[in-house]
C-alpha cells in the first residue's frame, strides 16, 4: 500500500505541470581548452553552415574533446554555477543540473557514513552506495576501498572548477565502480598571471557554519592553488551534530611548451551524530572520519598526439560507534577502519590519419582496506566474533590490471564513429571484455543525433566478499548494458540548447542479501535481471545579459523498488543579474522517491509496505556587492517548509536560511 504524502495539496505542483516546464542550463561562457588534433577540423557541422562556440569536456574520453563529437551524453556544470548558491559542498547543486542524477540528505550539513548516512548518488537508478556510480577527481577514482564508493563530505566546491556528468556506463575508460554513470569533478588551476585570494563566511539556522578561504598564483610557468574550509551545523534534529573540516594544496609547472607537470594534496576530517530513525533513535551513536588524496601528473601535447600518466594515491582512517537503542547496552569497543587506493593511470592519443583519433590507456590498481574492533577504553584490539560465522577482522589487498583502446572516426563532415574496448582483470573477480560504441550525426546545423550502446560492471567489494556474516567471497561481477538514442540542439545563435534522451538499460548480476536455508542464515548473493528505462529533458536560454534560465526533468521506470531513486525529477531555475544585485531561484519537483523497501511477513514480523515520498522543494538566493570585492549573501533551502522523507524515519529539516559575506580580493 502507497502511503499518502505528507506534503500540503496547497503546495505541491502537479509532476504533469513540471514535464510542461521548458527553460536552459547554463548562466555563463563556456571555459575554452584545448582540443586534441583534428577533433573539430573535420566540420561539425554540414559544409556551408554557421559553427558556434565548441563545448570541451574531458570526461567520457581521456581527453579535452569537442562534446559534439563524443558518443556518451555529458553535462557541464561550471564553477559560475556550482558557486551561485555559495553552498559549501557542491553535490545539491549538481544534482539540481543534471537530469537522472539524484543526491540523498540527511540535515542541513553533514553527509556522514555507516548507519544513517546520506550523501547516496543515484544516476538512472544506479546507486554510488552500491558503487554503481563513479566520483572521480581529476580523472582518477575516489572512493572508500572496502566499502567502494566516495565520501561526500569530501566533495567541497571551494576545490572545483566544474563538474562532468555522464549519464550512463563509462567502464570503458574508468573500469570498475564507473557501471552506471561517473561525476568527475575537474580542481581549480590558474590560467594566467596573477595573485587571487577568496574569503566566504556564512552562518544560518541549527548554528550552522560555513568559511573558506582560497588563494591563486600564476607566474610564467608556475602556478599555485591553496585552499581551505569548515563547515558545521547542530543539525534540526538532537544529537545530529556535525563538522568537517580540510584543505587542499596544488603546485604546477610548465616544463615546455608540449609538457607540463603538478601534483595535489587533499585531507578532510569530519565527525558525524547519527541519531537514528525517529522511531527508533540511537544513542552514542558516532563517526570519525579522515579522508586524503595525493597525486603527481605529467601530461603533454605534441599536436598529433596528446597524453599523459598520473599517479595517485587515496587513503582513510575511520572510527566508529553505531550507537545503541536506549534499551540496549552500549557498545564497548568502536569499529575501526583503513583502507586505501593506489593506482597509476597511462594514456596517449594520436592522430593516426586525417579525421581519426585513436586512444591507448592502461590502469592498474592496488585496493587495500583493514578493519577491526577496539575496545573504547583501552587500546586492547577485539577480536572476537560479533556473529556467528563473521569474517572477521580484515585485512586484505585486491589488484586490478587494464588496458583499453578506443576510435573515433569522422566519416564525413556530419557522421563520427566511435568504438572501443577495455579487457579488466581483477585477482578476485577474474577478467572482464567492456566493449562501447556509437554514431554521432549531424544532420542539421548546430544539432547532434546519438546512438550509444555500452557495457558497465562492477567487481564486488571487500565488505560483500570478506566482512560481517552475510560475506560471500564467491561474488561475480554484475554487468550493465545500456543503449541510449540523444538529441541535442542549439538555436537562436546559441542563447537556446536543448536536449532529449531516451534509455533502456539491462543489469544482470546484481548483489543482493538473502536468506540461504542451506546455510542457515543470510548471505549476499548475485541476482538475476533487472531493467531500467526512461528520459530526460533538459534546456538552457539565456535570455539576455541579465536573464538566464534552466530546466530539466527526467522519468524513470524500473522493474523493482529502488531505494533513493525517484520516478520523476524536475527542476526549473531563473537567474537574474543587474549591476550589483544577484537573484536566483530555484524549483525541484519529486516524485515517487521509494523511502523503505517492501518486506515479506515472518513467523515473528509483520509485512514491511513500500512507502513512497513528494516533495516539492523551494530554494531562493539574493546577493548584493557593495564594491566589486565585496558579496554580501543570503541563501533559504526548502522555503515551501515541507515535511518530507528521503529515507524511512529521517525526516528532512524545513525551511532554513543561511546568510554571509564573501571577499574577493
Amino acid at each position: 500500500m502507497k502511503r499518502k504524502s505528507s506534503t500540503s495539496s496547497s503546495v505541491l505542483l502537479p509532476c504533469h505541470v513540471m514535464l510542461a516546464m521548458l527553460g536552459t542550463l547554463s548562466t555563463c561562457p563556456l571555459v575554452a581548452q584545448p582540443l586534441p588534433p583534428d577533433s573539430t577540423k573535420a566540420a561539425a557541422t554540414p559544409a556551408g553552415t554557421m559553427q558556434t562556440m565548441t563545448e570541451v569536456v574531458v570526461t567520457g574520453t581521456p581527453l579535452a574533446t569537442d562534446i559534439t563529437h563524443i558518443t556518451p551524453t555529458v553535462t557541464t556544470i561550471s564553477r559560475q554555477q556550482l558557486t551561485q548558491y555559495e553552498r559549501p559542498n557542491m553535490l545539491s547543486t549538481v544534482a539540481d543540473y543534471v537530469p537522472g542524477l539524484f543526491i540523498t540528505q540527511r540535515g542541513v550539513m553533514g553527509y556522514g557514513v555507516s548507519t544513517g548516512a546520506a550523501g547516496g548518488m543515484s544516476v538512472r537508478g544506479m546507486q554510488s552506495g552500491a558503487g554503481q556510480v563513479m566520483v572521480l577527481v581529476d580523472g582518477h577514482p575516489q572512493y572508500q576501498g572496502i566499502y567502494g564508493h566516495s565520501i561526500p563530505d569530501a566533495l567541497q566546491t571551494i576545490n572545483a572548477e566544474r563538474v562532468e556528468v555522464v549519464r550512463g556506463p563509462s567502464s570503458l575508460f574508468y573500469g570498475s565502480n564507473a557501471m552506471g554513470g561517473v561525476v568527475n569533478i575537474i580542481t581549480r588551476a590558474p590560467q594566467t598571471d596573477g595573485r587571487h585570494t577568496t574569503f566566504n563566511m556564512g552562518w544560518g539556522s541549527y548554528n550552522s557554519i560555513q568559511a573558506e578561504a582560497a588563494n591563486t598564483y600564476r607566474k610564467g610557468r608556475f602556478s599555485s592553488d591553496i585552499a581551505a574550509n569548515y563547515q558545521g551545523s547542530d543539525n534540526h534534529r538532537d544529537d545530529m551534530q556535525f563538522y568537517q573540516y580540510g584543505g587542499r594544496l596544488r603546485l604546477g609547472y610548465d616544463i615546455s611548451r608540449a609538457w607540463r607537470i603538478w601534483g595535489e594534496a587533499q585531507m578532510t576530517h569530519f565527525a558525524a551524530s547519527t541519531p537514528g530513525p525517529e522511531t527508533a533513535p540511537l544513542l552514542d551513536a558516532r563517526q570519525w572520519v579522515n579522508r586524503g588524496v595525493a597525486e603527481l601528473v605529467a601530461e603533454n601535447d605534441y599536436g598529433i598526439t596528446a597524453g599523459g600518466i598520473t599517479v595517485y594515491h587515496n587513503f582513510g582512517r575511520h572510527k566508529i560507534n553505531d550507537g545503541h537503542t536506549a534499551d540496549a547496552a552500549p557498545r564497548d569497543y568502536l569499529f575501526r577502519s583503513n583502507d586505501a587506493l593506489t593506482g597509476v593511470n597511462i594514456h596517449q592519443g594520436v592522430r593516426p590519419w586525417k579525421g581519426g583519433w585513436l586512444t591507448l590507456g592502461f590502469d592498474y590498481q592496488r585496493i587495500h582496506g583493514e578493519c577491526w574492533n577496539r575496545a573504547i577504553d583501552s587500546d586492547q584490539h577485539l577480536n572476537r566474533m560479533m556473529e556467528q560465522n563473521m569474517h572477521y577482522p580484515l585485512d586484505t589487498t585486491h589488484h586490478e590490471l587494464a588496458a583499453y583502446i578506443d576510435l573515433r572516426q569522422n566519416i564525413t563532415p556530419w557522421w563520427t564513429v566511435e568504438a572501443g574496448v577495455r579487457y579488466d582483470h581483477h585477482s578476485a573477480a577474474g577478467g572482464e571484455w567492456v566493449p562501447q560504441g556509437g554514431f554521432v550525426f549531424r544532420p542539421v546545423r548546430d544539432a547532434e543525433l546519438k546512438l550509444t550502446a555500452g557495457k558497465g560492471f562492477r567487481v564486488p567489494n571487500l565488505r560483500e566478499m570478506y566482512l560481517y556474516a552475510v560475506a560471500n567471497p564467491d561474488l561475480k561481477a554484475e554487468r550493465l548494458w545500456n543503449y541510449e538514442l540523444a538529441w541535442r540542439h542549439r538555436v537562436l545563435s546559441g542563447h537556446l540548447t536543448y536536449g532529449v534522451n531516451l534509455f533502456y538499460l539491462q543489469a544482470s548480476n546484481l548483489i543482493a542479501t538473502k536468506m540461504i536455508p542451506e546455510l542457515g542464515r543470510a548471505q549476499n548473493y548475485n541476482t538475476g535481471k533487472t531493467d531500467h528505462f526512461g528520459g530526460e529533458i533538459e534546456a538552457t536560454y539565456n535570455v539576455n545579459k541579465v536573464w538566464s534560465l534552466t530546466t530539466n526533468h527526467s522519468y524513470l521506470h524500473t522493474d523493482r523498488p529502488i531505494l533513493a531513486a525517484p520516478t520523476y525529477k524536475g527542476y526549473l531555475g531563473a537567474t537574474m543579474r543587474l549591476c550589483c544585485v544577484e537573484v536566483a531561484a530555484g524549483v525541484q519537483q519529486l516524485c515517487g522517491i521509494t523511502t523503505q523497501l517492501p518486506a515479506e511477513a515472518t513467523a515473528t514480523t509483520a509485512a514491511i509496505p513500500q512507502t513512497k515520498e513528494h516533495a516539492t522543494l523551494l530554494s531562493a538566493f539574493v546577493a548584493y556587492r557593495p564594491v566589486p570585492a565585496v558579496k554580501l549573501w543570503l541563501r533559504g533551502e526548502n522555503l515551501l517548509a515541507q515535511r518530507y522523507e528521503l529515507y524511512k524515519g529521517y525526516a528532512m529539516p524545513r525551511a532554513t536560511v543561511m546568510a554571509g559575506i564573501r571577499c574577493d580580493l
